[in-house]
């Protein structure tokens, strides 16, 4: 069977060690090739060009330009590549730009390396990702006016109705960004339950991330 094509990546931090250390990660990894790296947003716009990735992993605090201001620069760059945030802020003004700005997803750099892969390729497959310790300021910064440019998905008739109560308890710990294992031990069911509830719960509201279903609630309660 053939080899899927490896994802191009362009790496862009300005902590040379962290960057190479990310580069030696997706380098052994035969899902991705690493097309080029960057140390800030200037010289990120230059390689961007010159590879034309299909994702690019961004930093946001560098020197010079931050990371969400550059995002327009890499639109006209690279115009098919996805920007994924991959930060150490915690910051729900940040979060809220970067999305805004056409950012695919937001990624904090605690989190682990086969996550980080998974996000990627999801990312290839069309989806937005949080990660979930920003699930809950995500959905702070909707109702506080700063994602007006991210509004839920448009649905002619609200189906929250259909949901059931579990599925209801469900969808509120999801919107306060807790993890299907997180949801499991509160409500003191199995994990693989709760992924079951997820998908039914996505399917019902036509949705298709956690992050939107977070962002659903937040338009509903707001």
């Amino acid at each position: 069977m053939t080899q899927p094509a490896a994802i191009r990546v362009l790496v862009v931090d300005d902590h040379t060690l962290f960057r190479r250390g990310l580069i030696s990660l997706l380098s052994g990894d035969v899902r991705f090739e690493v097309v080029g790296e960057a140390g800030d947003a200037n010289e990120a716009h230059q390689r961007a060009l010159a590879t034309q990735p299909d994702v690019i992993l961004l930093d946001n605090h560098m020197p010079g330009v931050n990371g969400v201001d550059a995002l327009p620069g890499f639109k006209a760059a690279a115009p098919q590549a996805r920007v994924l945030m991959l930060t150490v802020s915690e910051d729900e003004r940040d979060l809220a730009a970067a999305l805004r700005g056409g950012a695919r997803g937001y990624l904090l750099k605690t989190m682990d390396s086969e996550m980080l892969a998974s996000v990627i390729q999801r990312t290839m497959a069309g989806e937005s990702v949080v990660s979930p310790e920003m699930t809950s300021k995500l959905v702070s910064a909707f109702q506080a006016g700063l994602g007006e440019a991210m509004p839920p998905p448009a649905i002619d008739q609200d189906p929250i109705h259909s949901l059931s109560p579990r599925e209801r308890e469900i969808l509120a710990l999801i919107a306060k960004g807790a993890s299907n294992k997180e949801v499991a031990r509160e409500l003191s069911i199995a994990e693989a339950t709760v992924k079951i509830h997820v998908q039914h719960i996505l399917r019902k509201l036509n949705l298709s991330s956690r992050v939107q279903a977070a962002v659903y609630l937040a338009g509903r309660s707001g």
